[in-house]
Order: structure tokens, then sequence, then C-alpha cells
């Protein structure tokens, strides 16, 4: 699979990562041994970026992380992690003690010295805005608690002003067929600034597989039935702000294109392509719950160039179904 390096950082990254908050919770249970052996199918289809967080079933995600890597001493392979949604996201908690606890914590939960790169998770804009937050973060960098920082982002405006920061490594944003914003300012701006782009949620949590219906049902646990509504987190963190009704419908649409362009790959395939594929872009982290979903996510890195019919249409379906509930939003 293709790596890209990640500017401003010693690192570089697999075009498809892993995300594995899946592995930890909010997406119905996944079992340790079924999410080590995800871990494993992954590595051996040429994945080495793996995407966590603190907060990803209360650390679970980290501690087999760090134990997938540990086993794998000369693998190369790169862990993000993020911090700052163990406590209340307002600006108040943001603050150096916090950070040194949470990433003391993610150390041990990793099994390591020093974070390949740590991400601040979603704050709010006054952090990412607040000149103490970098200077916090190049503390922790120079002694080497941390060997790069990014911000993990909702909007296209937190993405800029982070972008602005010299010594800020990566953005994570949302990026997929249904959520295209990040395409007009956002990756032009990473690209010219030395910035790394993760893209997540390339699949609009699984809506561009195609594999859903009205009468889909989800576990309790798993955010896809009880964050519709946004009453957890960030509603465009769940089917990307979609309505359901309209993303089931704009994703057989998407299937059908897919088909229609001749294309030999499923749809979640040709998604995942999608974003690899555009310019800025370093990794895209779709997640896994099996082994066969990381196989075929990890084929979508060798996909070749699609066709400009394809990237046409993709572009009318959304611009058509998608971007009056979506594009001013995030």
């Amino acid at each position: 699979m293709e790596t890209r390096p990640f500017p401003r950082t010693p690192f570089s990254a697999s075009v498809v990562g892993l995300g594995t908050w899946q592995l930890g919770a909010d997406w119905g249970d996944v079992s340790e041994s079924d999410a080590l052996a995800v871990l494993e199918a992954s590595a051996e289809a040429g994945v080495t970026f793996y995407d966590t967080a603190d907060v990803y079933g209360d650390g679970r995600s980290e501690r087999l992380v760090g134990r997938f890597v540990a086993a794998h001493p000369d693998a190369g392979f790169t862990v993000a992690t993020k911090m700052g949604r163990r406590m209340d996201q307002v600006p108040a908690n943001y603050v150096e003690s916090n950070f040194r606890a949470w990433l003391d914590r993610s150390r041990r939960n990793l099994g390591v010295d020093t974070i390949d790169l740590v991400q601040l998770h979603c704050p709010p804009s006054e952090v990412i805005d607040a000149d103490e937050t970098y200077d916090v973060l190049d503390r922790l960098v120079e002694e080497g608690v941390v060997a790069a920082y990014g911000v993990s982002v909702e909007t296209a405006d937190q993405a800029l002003s982070a972008i602005a920061r010299p010594h800020v490594a990566s953005v994570q944003i949302i990026l997929n067929a249904f959520r295209m914003k990040p395409l007009d300012a956002v990756l032009p701006a990473a690209r010219d600034a030395g910035v790394g782009i993760i893209a997540r949620v390339p699949l609009a949590s699984g809506l561009l597989s195609g594999k859903y219906d009205l009468d889909t049902t989800f576990a309790e646990d798993d955010h896809r039935h009880y964050n519709r509504d946004g009453s957890a987190f960030d509603v465009g963190e769940t089917f990307s702000g979609v309505d359901y009704e309209t993303g089931v419908s704009a994703a057989k649409e998407f299937s059908a294109l897919v088909d229609s362009s001749g294309l030999d790959v499923t749809p979640a395939q040709a998604a995942i392509a999608w974003v690899v594929q555009q310019p800025g872009v370093t990794t895209v982290i779709p997640g896994a719950r099996n082994v066969s979903q990381a196989e075929s996510n990890a084929a979508a890195g060798s996909v070749g160039e699609l066709p400009s019919s394809f990237l046409d249409g993709v572009r009318e379906l959304y611009d058509r179904r998608i971007r009056a509930q979506v594009h001013g939003r995030w």
C-alpha cells in the first residue's frame, strides 16, 4: 500500500489507516480476540497508521493497540491518540495539568514513553484559537512526552485555525462523499502549509457501504442508535449529520453509481478510495469490526484512479441530495 509522509513529523502513514473507536466502545460489542484479529488483518493488508483515543472504551482501545504494536516492534507503525474528552469540553479544562495527566494515562495504556502523535479531541473553538494551547503542546514536544501534535475538529473554520499554527502536524476532519466542505478551503490550506490531513468517517458511519435500509437496527450501545439527534456528542459524527432516511436513499444512488461506472470494487471501497484520492489527504481511517471489513477497507488503498464520470456523479449526488443538510453546518 502507498504511504505518505506526515509533514512536520518523522512519520509516514499508509493511505488507508485504521480507526479504532469501534474496538473500544459505541459500535456494539467487539470481543478482545476479534479486536486483535482486526489489528492483525489490517497490518497484513499494509496498514501502518492506527488512530485511537483515551476515551474509546475508557482506554480499552489504547490498551489493545498498545499490545498489538508492542508485539510488532519492527513494523514501523505510527499510532495517533486523542485527548480532551475525559472531562467536560469547556475551555477551563484545557490546561497544562490536565494535558499532562491525560497523556500520562495514554502513555501507560499504549506502553510507550513518547506518543507518536496526540490530537486534541474536538475541543471548543476557543481552545483551538488560544496561543496558550500551543505553548503547552510545544513544551510537551520539547520534553519528549509526545513527538508531534495535531487537532481533531468538527468544523472547517476550526481546521483553518489549527492549520495556521506553525507546529501543528495534522488536522483530523470528517471527509466523505456526503461531507465535502473540507474540499473547499481546508485541504488547499493544509497542502500550502504542509499539514497532514487525517480523514475520518469515510463511510458516513457505514451508510456509504450501501448495506443499510430503513429497517436496519443498531445495538443500544451503538452511537448510530443513540446519537442520531446529537444528544451524546456532535450529531455530525453520526451518519455525517445526514438524516438517516435521506442517507439510506442517497447511499443507494451512490451504490448504483459505482455499478454504472464499471468499477470492480464494493461501494465501501469506492467511498474510501474517493477520500484517498482527494489532493491533500494524508491518510483515511475507516473502522472495522471484523477481519473481512479490515481487509476490504485496506484494499481500497490500491484502487486505481477513479474515472471522471464517477467523480462527477459523486459531486452531482452530493449537490442534489446532501449539500443542503450539511454543507453550512460544519
